[in-house]
């Protein structure tokens, strides 16, 4: 059968129930019915399934489609067969058939019952099979999730590199690659691995309007943020993304403990498991999935009204595909993500194992990352310019709805910048990535620059003036408005555009907005750190700071010994007006809350008096269990006086968490006899020194200990002495 024999409406109707086609299915669907090569790229919940679908069931002979997940390909056939009565008329071919199965699927095959035949591209370098193929009619090969070709793009599979060798051996049949996040870069490298040059290409926005883009800091308190966060949208459904197991299973853990509906989803849970999951889910018998990557590949749930990302993703395009999962019925979809650059620093670090080729792909992606993250201009603007698409951060749709927009931050005249920037792009003959152009203009040298001798040049360290930062950020906007491109066949070298060679000879006003920065101070990694995220009432704050210096002279103790610092600001915060209240407070355990608790929450709760203040009930998050398992071990053992060495080796965990788990313990209240310990460490005529040394102190900090004692003794001496301190003298 031709194209223009069939009535494309009357088999849409038939086969899906629809009236007409959605975008732009109609255009792919004829060129792949008229035997075209065709390339698809159209975001997640566009129908890029139907586009393969409806031909395949209306041309002579079995469409091949290529995918890399077996679960989805499942879905798809369940799908098909629905809409027929004959269940031969989809197949899956893969590992998991036994040999009866398959040659059921070659008879339906051979009869011309069976159109459409999903294969993972594993199966496809099987001989067998492809013996088997060569021999049937095929009406054409979809390659779905075609981005899988390209090492550039998000979910690069190696196998997926073979599959042009492998369709030739078919014969010459069409070749239809679909995917739903692709930059030019990926594009790119999908038509020349396939060998397709001449494909109808299709693209579709990847504008979704109606999602809210926001990028929040991500703080010490994060969980709390993110139980206000679910609070606020009571009853509706949504999706957090961890990058590890263990911290899925954490968050899920404390979300239930603080009485929010949440189960757990990656690929360590058994089958039967992650199912019941996904179905309690999808069937609303919980709120929140709390999940690794793995979960909502081919997930159809329209309503899903927020996506979390605790942590930051690896690339812009898995960023995209997650968040792609928020309103899919075109309602509000609210998209949060947590950023630290601490976080993009240990995904490099899980990187330098990787050969160098990934490692330079993946460092790159991560740049793009960190530069949406810190980025003030529109993000919705920043993310199309990534995928290729142009946006109109003015009268586009859904202009306003990201952070960036509703709270502009301050612009300021860059006109003159933006020359000094091109010209050093030209003058350096466009060979260097952002870093060294970075360095040049502020007179920074390294060995690539040292190697083209441009620091013998006379615009070298000619923006000396500004930090790195503000070139960085300055670049990143000069990218966005095309002033710059980045070259797609060595990806990240700035190239100079026609638009920006023209800047150059006729420079126009160019507002620049300062980039966000996310930096935390962190000077000391003890629990003396962590901060609450919200912001607590000084006034209180301060009083509280009053009465600890008073507590604290009746007992004659430093300050510190009562309460620490971040303790006192999360009471500011959450405003605790019972010592039950106070042992939840961060930093407060049980036994410090009934030691000296007392004087403080009447403070407080005179003070909410006083003041007519409405409390947070919702701030007090409360913990789940699953440090407390540890913590015992770690005070049984202690009492045992067994070596330290021994119980961090046993919990397979290192000296300073051991350290940090202890400091804690006796933070909160409780006391730890290491006496037994630190004799073997110091004398005690040290011990006797450092003793006082805490006792004369204003801070317990081990920094303003290292400098007073200027080298006499190591960091790790210094908090066994602390943690020994504060048990016998607060406890």
């Amino acid at each position: 059968m031709k194209s223009t024999e069939i009535d494309l409406h009357k088999e849409l109707k038939k086969y899906f129930g629809f009236n007409k086609f959605k975008g732009l299915q109609e255009g792919v669907v004829h060129s792949i019915i008229s035997g075209n090569n065709t390339f698809v790229i159209m975001p997640t919940g566009g129908g890029k399934s139907l586009c393969y679908q409806l031909p395949a069931l209306v041309l002579e002979g079995t469409a091949i489609v290529v995918s890399p997940l077996i679960a989805l390909m499942k879905n798809q056939v369940d799908a098909i067969r629905s809409l027929s009565s004959e269940s031969g008329i989809a197949h899956v071919l893969n590992s998991s058939l036994t040999k009866t199965e398959i040659n059921q699927v070659k008879k339906d095959i051979t009869s011309g019952l069976t159109k459409l035949l999903y294969v993972a591209p594993e199966s496809l370098t099987k001989e067998e099979y492809t013996t088997f193929l060569k021999g049937v009619p095929i009406s054409f090969v979809a390659i779905d999730e075609a981005h899988c070709i390209s090492e550039w793009g998000h979910d690069f599979r190696p196998e997926y590199r073979n599959l042009r060798t492998i369709i030739r051996n078919l014969g010459d049949v069409p070749v239809i690659g679909l995917t739903a996040t692709a930059t030019p870069k990926v594009q790119e490298d999908i038509l020349k691995n396939l060998d397709m040059p001449d494909a109808n290409t299709f693209k579709a926005s990847f504008n979704r309007p109606n999602l809210y883009y926001e990028i929040r800091p991500k703080t010490k308190n994060v969980e709390g943020d993110i139980i206000r966060f679910i609070r606020q949208h009571k009853g509706k459904s949504g999706v957090i993304y961890c990058l590890s197991r263990k911290k899925v299973e954490e968050i899920a853990q404390v979300l239930q403990v603080n009485g929010i509906t949440a189960v757990p989803y990656h690929a360590g849970l058994d089958a039967k498991t992650r199912a019941r999951h996904q179905d309690m889910f999808l069937m609303e018998d919980v709120e929140v999935v709390v999940a690794t990557i793995a979960f909502g590949m081919g997930i159809d749930k329209p309503d899903v009204r927020f996506v979390i990302h605790h942590d930051i993703p690896k690339s812009l395009e898995s960023y995209y595909q997650e968040t792609g999962r928020a309103g899919r019925d075109g309602g509000e979809g609210h998209c949060l993500a947590y950023y630290a650059y601490k976080d993009i620093e240990k995904l490099e670090k899980f990187m330098s194992g990787k050969p160098i080729a990934e490692q330079e792909i993946g460092f790159a992606l991560l740049q793009e990352v960190v530069a949406y993250a810190e980025t003030s201009m529109s993000r919705r603007k920043f993310l199309l310019h990534y995928f290729g698409e142009e946006f109109d951060a003015e009268t586009g749709e859904g202009a306003e709805m990201d952070d960036n927009t509703r709270n502009p931050k301050k612009k300021k005249e860059a006109k003159d910048q933006v020359v000094t920037l091109l010209e050093v792009v030209r003058d350096t003959k466009m060979m260097y990535k952002s870093k060294e152009i970075v360095y040049t203009l502020t007179g920074k040298v390294n060995a690539v620059i040292k190697a083209h001798r441009t620091d013998a040049q006379p615009f070298f360290g000619v923006g000396k003036e500004y930090e790195e930062k503000h070139w960085m950020a300055l670049i990143r906007q000069v990218l966005v408005v095309d002033y710059l491109s980045k070259d797609i066949e060595t990806y990240g070298v700035l190239k100079l555009t026609k638009k920006g060679e023209e800047f150059i000879k006729n420079p126009v006003s160019f507002m620049m907005t300062e980039d966000h920065d996310y930096n935390e101070s962190d000077d000391e990694t003890t629990v003396t750190n962590a901060k609450s995220s919200g912001v607590s009432d000084e006034v209180l704050a301060n009083m509280l700071k009053d009465l600890r210096k008073k507590v604290a002279k009746k007992l004659g103790v430093p300050p510190f010994v009562v309460f620490q610092d971040p303790s006192l600001e999360d009471m500011a915060l959450k405003y605790p007006i019972t010592v039950e209240e106070l042992s939840g407070i961060h930093g407060v355990g049980e036994g410090k809350a009934k030691k000296y608790g007392k004087d403080f929450v009447e403070l407080i709760a005179r003070y909410v008096e006083d003041n007519d203040i409405m409390r947070p009930d919702d701030l007090v998050v409360k913990t789940t269990g699953a440090n407390s398992a540890l913590k015992l071990y770690i005070i049984q053992n202690i009492d045992r006086k067994l070596s330290l060495n021994d119980i961090a080796k046993a919990k397979g965990i290192d000296m300073d968490t051991l350290l940090k788990e202890m400091e804690q313990i006796v933070y909160a209240g409780t006391k730890l006899n290491i006496k037994y310990w630190v004799d073997d460490i110091l004398d005690d005529e040290q011990q006797e020194e450092i003793h006082d040394y805490y006792m004369e102190s204003e801070t317990d900090s081990i920094k303003d200990a290292l400098k007073e004692f200027d080298g006499d003794y190591d960091t790790e001496e210094l908090r066994l002495m602390r943690i020994k301190f504060i048990s016998e003298v607060a406890n």
